[in-house]
């Protein structure tokens, strides 16, 4: 079983200009055309495919362009301003391609050397060289126009060698790979969920229309007539993997080792045989049934699948699920949490959960450690004990409001060390600009469910951007 972080994306660019000025001013159309080449090979370097459609100049290349996108299938198309250029060149393109664009407003330097400028003597040459450089020109006419058809779109200013624009352009290419993965990330919803949590119940119409994301209903019966055909072999080879991937307690029972190892065999079943990207999940059954065995031994292969970009959250948080996909996609882990307590003589939260974990974000190595009680769940097993590594996090909610509507919420703060809660949890404490009184006002104001995914580093503007390719609202606390 393989998990991917997300597809490849194609995009598309396209410069464009005013095909009077080539025979007017000598030289100018090859060297914008040299930009254009520029900015596609940093695209390129960013591990996309790329349909560059050339410079387009009249409205008849227009329509060409757009037709190459189109049959390119292009997710974001990314528009070169390389001189002025007429408005009507540049509407039938992203109006016909219908995907979102993003205009670059990238001079080739950062200053225009002036005393050189104005020693050239040749007002005609002149003229040739400020063209080269008026890429600001044309953006109010194309933003004029964009808005007059309805158009979504959105603006990058800065210069060929502004690394400040690149990173913004790269979070334009990491939200697009994110939208695309959500768009084909397929859902496994098992059992049901936890009875009374009304915050946490979706509508997964809306999370389709949403995302895209296919939902696969699945049955439990299906996963214990998987379990029921895992071998020994197969269950102390996954005992193995447990002894390698995590730390596992010495006070873990070996009976509990093989019963979680059988558990986590026939997930990676399910997880196989449906295709699956994302799961949530949770069951109770009843005292004596063979599905409360596989509910009570699930968390050490959740958390398998999870590091393996198979996100799986519990208490049948579909919405979770899918913030922490996101989370997944773009590369910053994503971890099933909720908040446990506050610290206000630190001014520290708590966030965490009994499992899963996600490898990739932990402090030292995940901890596999036995659990007499589940609390307000039925049975006992194993648990995870992880705390997200230290330095800057970003939480994110996929926020289900009273409008019907969804809303990516998200916070920037810190994971900061200090004493942890060993109950067998993934825990962590946070910091937040703005204090913790501040934050857990402003958080919970916004009407998230009580859970939030975890990752590490600062990737609220990414989130932003996937929300404005979504057609979706974004709210960032503090």
């Amino acid at each position: 079983m393989k998990g991917t972080p997300g597809p490849s994306i194609t995009v598309g660019l396209f410069g464009v200009g005013l095909d009077t000025y080539w025979p007017q001013f000598a030289g100018l159309k090859n060297r914008l055309l040299g930009y254009q080449k520029q900015i596609g090979q940093r695209l390129q370097s960013q591990g996309v495919r790329l349909v560059d459609a050339g410079l387009v100049d009249n409205p008849a290349k227009a329509r060409a362009a757009a037709s190459r996108f189109r049959r390119g299938e292009v997710d974001l198309i990314f528009l070169y301003v390389s001189t002025y250029a007429l408005s009507s060149t540049v509407l039938p393109v992203v109006r016909e391609a219908g995907v979102p664009v993003v205009v670059l407003n990238l001079q080739p330097v950062a200053q225009l050397d002036y005393r050189k400028f104005n020693a050239l003597g040749d007002r005609g040459l002149m003229t040739g060289v400020w063209l080269e450089h008026c890429q600001a020109c044309s953006c109010p006419e194309i933003a004029s126009v964009f808005n007059r058809a309805g158009i979504p779109f959105h603006l990058v200013t800065g210069h060929l060698k502004d690394e400040a624009a690149w990173r913004e352009i790269g979070d334009w290419v990491a939200a697009a790979k994110a939208a695309a993965g959500m768009r084909t990330n397929r859902v496994g919803v098992l059992g049901h969920y936890y009875c009374g949590m009304l915050d946490v119940y979706s509508d997964l119409t809306q999370q389709s229309a949403a995302f895209g994301s296919h939902f696969e209903i699945l049955e439990m019966c299906e996963l214990d007539a998987l379990r029921k055909s895992v071998t020994a072999a197969q269950a102390r080879a996954k005992v193995g993997e447990f002894r390698r991937v995590f730390k596992v307690a010495r006070e873990c029972d070996e009976a509990e080792l093989e019963r979680a190892a059988r558990t986590s065999c026939a997930l990676d079943a399910l997880a196989d045989k449906h295709r699956l990207g994302a799961l949530a999940y949770y069951y109770e059954s009843v005292a004596g049934n063979p599905y409360q065995d596989i509910v009570t031994s699930v968390i050490a292969g959740h958390t398998l699948l999870t590091g393996r970009h198979i996100p799986v959250a519990g208490e049948c948080e579909i919405k979770n699920v899918q913030a922490m996909k996101i989370m997944d996609l773009l590369d910053a882990g994503g971890s099933f949490s909720e908040f446990y307590l506050s610290d206000f003589k630190d001014d520290v939260i708590y966030l965490g959960h009994d499992g899963p974990a996600h490898f990739a974000i932990a402090e030292g190595r995940v901890r596999l450690v036995p659990l007499p009680v589940y609390h307000g769940k039925p049975g006992k097993g194993l648990s995870i004990q992880m705390t997200v590594r230290h330095g800057p996090v970003t939480l994110l909610s996929v926020v289900q409001r009273g409008d019907g509507k969804l809303l990516l919420l998200t916070a920037e703060g810190e994971s900061v060390p200090g004493p942890v809660l060993q109950i067998g949890n993934t825990n962590s404490r946070y910091r937040f600009a703005i204090g913790a009184k501040a934050f857990l006002n402003a958080w919970s104001q916004a009407g998230p469910a009580h859970h939030c995914a975890i990752g590490t580093g600062h990737v609220a503007e990414k989130i932003a951007k996937l929300a404005k390719i979504l057609k979706l609202d974004s709210q960032r606390i503090g």
